[in-house]
């Protein structure tokens, strides 16, 4: 029997499906509007691309997701978890409170009780001082009595020894056990207060993610699909499995990006170069670095600053949709966008306003195949010289982000990728050459589907306490297990990733060492 998955990404405009083979080689594709609860957009790709492709449905193995679910309930702050917070590290950490810097409507969302109790490590490893486990005790009863739903454990260098976090779980599992706790070693790297803030956000979406794998079981039940895995595409362009992901929720934030990135390699076979996703409403533009997104060292999640697994994008409000306003000598162009209502309020479809692909079409770089889109509309109504004028602008755009985006000053490879990037031209003057693949508006969701099981840890060491080698065998063995949780076969994976940066600002010849590991789902 042959052996096929599904990959599903949502954009903002755009939910899109592709079915896949065990060798990656492409058997059909579909897109469809995104809906506002998502996931019936998705059942609608899923329908679609079913009903394209010749195959069994039995014979469908895996079903990877790359959602907006996560981001969308932090932004709109709906189905959020009441959190109650426990900072190991009294008396050092006192200064700053727990959420200080959050915008007030997320943190009213979410805030239930935090503490601050004593305990924590140094950087090398020894206690800060002895964990006060009187306080956590009455603490976790005081969270029952408050109604708290999920639990976030923050300590001092749990980066580097866990050991207090895992008391505070341990407990926890005796006192209150089914209410979900989240340790902040297992969630993101050195960096107390930005560690904490995902922690936090983490633990707040665990209901909207349960939620979320469960309407998408009952989704694919209902298709016929109950037999095949679900798997959840990861910000750092690798998947997981959905038990790994329902209880680390955050790690999916961003994936989106992180799947056109990935998928522009898997079209290409090209593991370096620039890579730019426009959609409709805007181009998110990336780094692929030995085939995986490059990765940012802090993100801003809806006014939170953490320090989560993140690709590093620029993203500018210039896609297919972008609305062009022309007033006398003056050009803007988006940042607002038509979005999923280009073919009927776009100048070629007969509407009545003019965006980007528009202008495009209007001076003859880009062809759409639709009857009822009619370039020479454009023409009636603006004069060629025009459009040729805002189309430069456009360029302009582009490549400067194109620029900002790039270490170093050559020009290099860019792989244009997304339902809009037909309007680009075949030249751009920041790259040493211009790739659109086939199937490019299809990236993020052959990124889903390809991605392989990953996981990353990253640990701080002093080298005057441990050896260099044994340092790094450590976090490649724990990111080994992590990858086997995520769901990789045991027998697949590799260590894609070794990265040892020196802390200058610690005594004792510190350094953080972060290790990638990947390894093949089984089909």
């Amino acid at each position: 029997m042959s052996k096929y998955k599904i990959g599903i990404d949502v954009g903002s405009t755009h939910t899109d499906a592709v079915i896949l083979d065990e060798n990656n080689n492409f058997v059909a594709a579909a897109k469809t509007m995104t809906t506002s609860d998502i996931t019936s957009g998705i059942i609608n790709s899923l329908k679609l691309v079913l009903n394209k492709a010749n195959i069994s449905k039995d014979e469908i193995q895996a079903v990877m997701f790359g959602t907006t679910h996560i981001i969308n309930a932090i932004v709109q702050r709906k189905g959020l978890n009441k959190v109650g917070v426990i900072r190991i590290g009294l008396p050092a950490t006192e200064a700053v409170g727990p959420m200080v810097d959050w915008p007030k409507d997320l943190k009213s969302a979410i805030y239930g009780a935090d503490i601050l109790v004593k305990g924590g490590h140094e950087y090398t490893g020894e206690e800060i001082s002895r964990f006060d486990e009187e306080s956590v005790i009455k603490t976790l009863h005081n969270f029952i009595n408050h109604n708290i739903e999920t639990i976030a454990v923050a300590s001092v260098f749990s980066v580097v020894n866990p050991e207090h976090e895992n008391k505070v779980k341990f407990l926890a599992e005796r006192i209150c056990p089914n209410i979900p706790v989240v340790l902040s070693h297992e969630i993101s790297t050195i960096g107390l207060i930005e560690r904490e803030n995902a922690t936090i956000l983490n633990a707040t979406t665990i209901g909207v993610m349960k939620n979320t794998i469960s309407n998408l079981k009952k989704s694919l039940n209902d298709l016929g699909l109950s037999h095949a895995k679900l798997y959840f595409a990861q910000n750092d362009g690798t998947t997981a499995s959905s038990e790994y992901i329902s209880k680390f929720p955050i790690f999916t934030i961003v994936a989106p990006i992180s799947n056109s990135i990935r998928g522009a390699y898997v079209l290409t076979n090209i593991p370096n170069a620039i890579v730019a996703d426009t959609g409709g409403t805007t181009t998110n533009i990336g780094a692929l670095v030995n085939g995986y997104p490059r990765e940012a060292l802090e993100i801003d999640i809806s006014g939170v600053r953490t320090n989560i697994r993140s690709p590093d994008v620029i993203a500018v409000g210039l896609a297919g949709g972008s609305i062009v306003s022309l007033k006398e000598n003056d050009i803007k162009i988006g940042p607002v966008s038509v979005g999923y209502k280009l073919i009927h309020e776009g100048i070629a479809w007969g509407g009545n306003i003019l965006t980007a692909t528009d202008v495009a079409l209007g001076i003859g770089y880009m062809n759409i195949d639709d009857p009822n889109c009619n370039p020479s509309l454009i023409l009636k109504k603006y004069d060629k010289e025009i459009l040729l004028k805002v189309y430069k602008k456009m360029i302009d755009m582009l490549e400067e982000s194109l620029d900002r985006i790039k270490t170093r000053p050559e020009p290099e490879t860019v792989i244009l990728v997304g339902g809009g990037s037909a309007m680009w031209p075949k030249k751009l003057s920041v790259a040493s050459e211009v790739i659109r693949p086939e199937y490019a508006q299809y990236a993020n969701a052959v990124g889903a589907a390809t991605a392989l099981i990953g996981a990353t840890v990253e640990k701080a060491f002093s080298y005057e306490q441990i050896d260099r080698s044994k340092a790094i065998s450590e976090t490649a063995k724990e990111a080994k297990e992590r990858a086997i949780l995520a769901g990789a076969m045991p027998t697949s994976i590799e260590i894609a990733e070794v990265e040892e940066i020196a802390m200058p600002y610690l005594p004792g010849n510190a350094v953080k060492i972060r290790v990638k590991a990947v390894g093949k789902l089984s089909l």
